[in-house]
Formats: structure tokens, C-alpha cells, sequence
């Protein structure tokens, strides 16, 4: 492999160096996300579909701890990007020194504090019925593993941050493979049911940090680590904190939505209706995975170029990531279309849920083509470091718009008008994306504007 510095960033073609770096993310987001999807399969087919559901119960919990994490590093990395683009490599070092130990800090609290109040916790996320003992059984000795995944998923971020994506993409290409095969063991092959599903995750995460601390270890870094550098610094962890808040609201809304889902549908259409909306959910983080790799291959581009100061080169890797990203989204689509019963059948051979899920599918992927737009937008705002925008961006779709449809839309449409909310919020939200990301590039990204301002 040849050596990758991080000035690659500021020097090779965009559309170069957007494959180079989106091709990796898309991989390791693929592979990631495969796991995630033949888990579902192999819990729902050795296990049941109310396996289904309880993974769905826990996994808004476990991924809000987790996104400590990946707010930390998300956060963080766009301050080691822009500060490798401006030569502040000291900046770079304490910055992420101190995303370490916000990491550790934060998710081991978090952990103790979910452990404490199981029994409060599952039954709010929707683990009520045949669902909440399998529910339990998953969370407890998943969230022990939850600090390491944190630790990763901090971890990857950086190793973006560094522009070294093929190892990022390995990064999360390791406990995917292991949890599979993992899983065939514990499940399979020892029948340890849900407790064998939860070990297999569970050291899945451990082995994903072990690859990435390995990493920062080994030459392939930039960073190389101090005492000095872990201690915190106020200035930067607020920086840290301001930018990160973004992806953790992100992910807040999305557990306060499974929350929600989970127990509006159970509601509505009882246990098949919230096992519908789990494969939903598994088809929209596996489906969309080139559209997030060009999104995660966009951000240390975006950063890096605008702490250089070279806001052509911004301003071109925003049209090329939206187009190439639109591109993908169109053809994901057309497959969604298609083959929604084909996907259902991979699942679960419930007569009920199969009835229930390929409508549902077309109706939360109905829009898709336009989704690009809302991505790019947010990722170019917290790239730069405007934490207010991209947090507004971030939390437009499900925050201001879906969640008051998914209450507003049943009264008149039942079950129905909550699949509505999907593409009725995604063009919402697109639309006003748009609006903000077409101003930015007209005052702030002409450089003639930036030295006249600069003048002033």
C-alpha cells in the first residue's frame, strides 16, 4: 500500500481523490451494514421474529451510548482536519488526546447508568409482551461492549480525519466478518439463543477496537500520542462539544424515533408491525451505504480545504459529492422498488410481516433520489466547523418534521400515514438544505467575497 499523507487532501483532483476516499467508507459501511443485515436474518431465522423486534428494542439505547463516541470523533476530526490543512499538527495531537479521554469519560458513565435502569429503560424503547425477556437478555451484555464500539467509532473518524480511508474501511471490516462467524457459533452451533447473538456483537466491538488501537500505534499514524496530550483543554473540548453535539442530537432523534415508532406501531399493528419497522430500519442503514461512504469521504475533503483556504476546491467537492451521490441514491431506489417482497422473504417466513413490510419499504424510500442534497449539506456545515447550522440541518428531517408527522398522519391514515411521514420529511427537509447550502456557497465559498471580507 502506498504511503497516504494527509496533504493528498489539499492537492489531488477532487473527483480522484472523492472515489479515493468514498470507496473505502462505502465498503466498510457496506460491510458494516451487512452484518448488521444477516444478523437480523440469522436471529430471525434460528431464533424467531420476536428476536427481530428486541434486537430493534435495544439498539436505540446501545447506538445513543455509541454515538458519544462518534460525536466525539466527528467533532474532534473536523479540528484535526482543518488544523493538518493550516499545519497546526500541535492542535491536532491535543485534539485528539482529549477526544480519548471525553470518550472514556462519557460512555463508561453511560453504560453504568443504562445497567442501573434496565428494568425502566427496555420496556420505554417498546419492550413490552414476548418481547421484553429476549429484549433484556440482548441489552445487558451488549452494553458491555458498548465502550469499546464508542472508542472505535471515535477512532475512525480520526483515521479519515488522517486521510487514510482503506484503513478505516478495514477497521469496520474486521468485527462485521467476526460477528457473522461468531454468530454462526453461538447461535447455530452452541444454541445459546439471544445471549449468543449479544456475545457475538459484543466481541465483535472488542475486536474492532483492538484493530484501531493497533493502528494508532503502528507507523501508518500521523498522531502520535503524549501523556500531555490527554489532559483536557477547555477551548477544545468546547470546540469538540459544539461540533459533536450535531452527531449526537442526530442520534438522539434517532433513538427518541425508534422510541417512538416502537410504541406507535406496537399500538397500531401490535408485534408484526414493529418487526416491519426493524427490517425497515436494517434496509435503510444497508441500502444507503454508498451514499453514506461519499458523505463520510466528503467531510475530511470539505475541512482540510477550507483550513486551507482553498474554497474552490470546497465548493467543487460539494457539487461532485451531490452528484455522484444522487447517482447512487436513483439506482438504490430502483431497486427498493422492485424487490421489496424479495427483501421481506430474506427475513422472516411470518405470513404477517411479510404482508405488512414491502409497502412500508416503498413508502420510506419513496423519495430517495433527493436525499443527497440533505446529507451533503449537513456534512459541508460540520466539516467547517458552524456547529448552529449543521446541528439545525441535522435535526431538520426527524426532528422538526418527522416526529410531529408520525403523530399528526395516524390520526387521519392509521398505521399507513406513518410510513407517509418518511418521504413527506424528506422533502421538507431537502428542501430547506437547499436553501441554507446554495446561501453559504454564494457568500462564503466566492474567494473574491472572502478577501474582500477579509479587507474589511
Amino acid at each position: 500500500m502506498a504511503k497516504i499523507s494527509s496533504q493528498d487532501l489539499g492537492t489531488l483532483p477532487i473527483t480522484k481523490l472523492l472515489i479515493k476516499q468514498a470507496i473505502p467508507a462505502a465498503i466498510g459501511i457496506l460491510v458494516m451494514s451487512l452484518n448488521i443485515l444477516v444478523d437480523t436474518i440469522f436471529v430471525g431465522q434460528w431464533i424467531g421474529s420476536t428476536a427481530i423486534a428486541a434486537i430493534n428494542v435495544v439498539l436505540p439505547v446501545s447506538f445513543f451510548i455509541a454515538a458519544l463516541g462518534m460525536a466525539i470523533g466527528v467533532g474532534g476530526s473536523s479540528i484535526i482536519s482543518r488544523a493538518l490543512g493550516a499545519n497546526e499538527k500541535s492542535k491536532a495531537l491535543k485534539t485528539f488526546g482529549n477526544q480519548i479521554t471525553l470518550t472514556l469519560v462519557l460512555t463508561i458513565s453511560m453504560v453504568i447508568f443504562g445497567l442501573w435502569f434496565v428494568d425502566e429503560i427496555v420496556p420505554a424503547f417498546g419492550g413490552k409482551g414476548n418481547i421484553l425477556e429476549p429484549a433484556k437478555i440482548y441489552y445487558i451484555i451488549v452494553l458491555y461492549g458498548v465502550p469499546f464500539l464508542a472508542l472505535s467509532m471515535m477512532g475512525n473518524t480520526v483515521i479519515r480525519a488522517e486521510g487514510k480511508p482503506k484503513f478505516a474501511m478495514y477497521a469496520m471490516m474486521i468485527p462485521s466478518v467476526g460477528n457473522l462467524a461468531l454468530d454462526y457459533l453461538f447461535i447455530n452451533l452452541l444454541d445459546w439463543g439471544m445471549a449468543g447473538a449479544a456475545w457475538a456483537t459484543t466481541i465483535a466491538y472488542v475486536l474492532c477496537f483492538a484493530f484501531i488501537f493497533w493502528f494508532f500505534l503502528s507507523k501508518n499514524s500521523e498522531l502520535k500520542l503524549k501523556r500531555c496530550h490527554f489532559g483536557l483543554n477547555r477551548s477544545i473540548v468546547l470546540e469538540i462539544g459544539s461540533l459533536g453535539f450535531v452527531t449526537l442530537a442526530r442520534q438522539a432523534i434517532v433513538s427518541v424515533t425508534y422510541l417512538l415508532m416502537n410504541n406507535i406501531l406496537f399500538d397500531l399493528g401490535g408485534e408484526s408491525s414493529v418487526t416491519a419497522y426493524a427490517i425497515v430500519g436494517r434496509m435503510l442503514m444497508v441500502a444507503l451505504f454508498p451514499v453514506y461512504g461519499i458523505t463520510q469521504g466528503f467531510l475530511p475533503i470539505a475541512g482540510f480545504n477550507y483550513g486551507a483556504m482553498k474554497y474552490n476546491r470546497v465548493k467543487d467537492t460539494i457539487f461532485i459529492a451531490i452528484k455522484y451521490a444522487s447517482i447512487l441514491a436513483t439506482v438504490v431506489f430502483v431497486l427498493l422498488m422492485v424487490f421489496p417482497e424479495t427483501i421481506t422473504k430474506l427475513f422472516t417466513n411470518d405470513s404477517q410481516v411479510i404482508l405488512e413490510t414491502p409497502p412500508a419499504i416503498r413508502w420510506v424510500f419513496g423519495v430517495t433520489p433527493i436525499i443527497a442534497i440533505q446529507l451533503i449539506g449537513a456534512a459541508y456545515f460540520q466539516a467547517i466547523g458552524k456547529a448552529k447550522q449543521a446541528l439545525l440541518l441535522t435535526l431538520l428531517r426527524q426532528g422538526f418534521f418527522f416526529i410531529p408527522l408520525i403523530f399528526i398522519m395516524p390520526i387521519f391514515y392509521g398505521e399507513l400515514g406513518v410510513w407517509m411521514a418518511f418521504p413527506i420529511s424528506d422533502i421538507l427537509a431537502t428542501l430547506v438544505t437547499a436553501y441554507f447550502l446554495n446561501r453559504e456557497i454564494i457568500k462564503n465559498l466566492n474567494p473574491e467575497i472572502k478577501r474582500l471580507k477579509s479587507t474589511i
